[in-house]
């Protein structure tokens, strides 16, 4: 990855932040983006020289053009592009205001699609590129507590499946990334069902595995032209492996999670 441009969204801290940390220790050029202006200073004195930080908030959509065209410019031309910024939920559907459905599927889903539509025509022009979708394994299964979260995380790996298809013949890799827990703010910084921020974590995510683990996975996946993996431990990693091979099974595990309590322990409330 010596002296590639890398483009990273989310990039203020966790997984992003790590990804850049760890693209940078490979030698590429990175452009670091987020709203947390200060955040991203931070990472960027901790990466050194050859970075550029480009604040913008990922659903202002009309600034994109501009953005795009200001990060293209900076080295003329972006090898690889990672969308990572994204928000979770923790609330039963039943419970859910429509509204946490719409802010997080702006977010995760239509946000790193309009971005990613304003890129891609200069990366295939210029003979194509990475590009790293950082998704969920609850991008895979739907997981209790997580409905508007697994609808964005789904639909983030349909449309990146679909871009691969259409381009890896002009050069486009891409590579879908199913984190399980990862140890960062992702719980406390989680939508309730009223749209309200969590502000609390979870024993799951605490102990989960740390970002920099998690980023030298992906990148290391980078290297070796995957087109999917899941960054999960213990019984995560058996998530999608169930859900392709044995849906059934999963199901019926994910249902009796929630009957034994599993909405309480997370703080959730229950309906029934």
């Amino acid at each position: 990855m010596q002296d590639q441009v890398w483009w990273v969204t989310g990039a203020s801290s966790g997984i992003g932040a790590a990804l850049a940390r760890g693209l940078a220790a490979r030698g590429a050029k990175l452009i670091l983006s987020g709203r947390n202006v200060a955040a991203l200073e931070a990472v960027a004195k901790d990466i050194g020289p050859g970075t550029m930080i480009l604040p913008f908030e990922a659903t202002d959509y009309a600034a994109l053009p501009r953005m795009v065209e200001e990060a293209w410019n900076w080295c003329g031309r972006i090898d690889g592009l990672i969308n990572n910024a994204g928000i979770s939920q923790r609330s039963l559907a039943i419970e859910t205001d429509f509204s946490v459905y719409e802010k997080i599927i702006d977010v995760d889903l239509l946000a790193p699609i309009a971005l990613t539509q304003q890129l891609l025509p200069r990366m295939v022009g210029a003979g194509g590129g990475q590009i790293v979708a950082i998704s969920s394994v609850a991008g895979i299964a739907g997981v209790p507590l997580r409905s508007a979260y697994s609808a964005a995380k789904h639909g983030l790996i349909g449309y990146h499946d679909a871009v691969r298809a259409e381009n890896e013949h002009l050069g486009l890799k891409v590579l879908v990334v199913a984190p399980g827990s990862v140890a960062t703010n992702v719980s406390r910084n989680a939508l309730n069902a009223d749209g309200s921020v969590r502000g609390t974590s979870d024993a799951a995510i605490d102990n989960g595995l740390s970002p920099d683990a998690a980023a030298a996975q992906i990148l290391d996946a980078v290297e070796a032209a995957k087109r999917e993996i899941v960054v999960a431990e213990g019984a995560e990693s058996q998530i999608a492996a169930l859900r392709r091979g044995d849906p059934d099974a999963l199901f019926d595990r994910m249902s009796a999670m929630v009957q034994a309590g599993y909405a309480r322990q997370m703080g959730a409330t229950s309906a029934s």
